[in-house]
């Protein structure tokens, strides 16, 4: 009988404590995906003995404090913004006779 496992594991019964496929499929993602993930050190989960166990809010909590922008600064693949132009220094201005300040041309 061939194994027909699917990409994504289906999702589990409503469970406080999941194992590394219940978690992966809370999360919509393949067990290999998560996997990766979890090797990044970020993923909130215990070993215990030879399996990953993960608290189903925890894992909703991880989700939801994480910005897209701070992966995308960590991989380098977000702009830096636009450099302002420096200001002109205080001897490149000149003082009107009103008391105002204005840039030299």
């Amino acid at each position: 009988m061939a194994n027909t496992r699917k990409t994504t594991p289906q999702p589990m019964p409503d469970r406080e404590i999941l194992n590394i496929d219940g978690a992966a499929a809370l999360l919509g993602v393949s067990v290999k995906t998560f996997s990766k993930v979890l090797r990044q050190g970020d993923v909130p989960g215990r070993k215990v003995g030879r399996e990953w166990k993960f608290s189903r809010q925890a894992l909703i909590d991880w989700i939801g404090q994480s910005k897209s922008r701070h992966f995308l600064e960590a991989e380098g693949t977000v702009p830096s913004p636009p450099e302002r132009p420096a200001r002109p220094s205080a001897a490149s201005r000149r003082k009107l006779d009103d008391g105002f300040s204005v840039d030299n041309m």
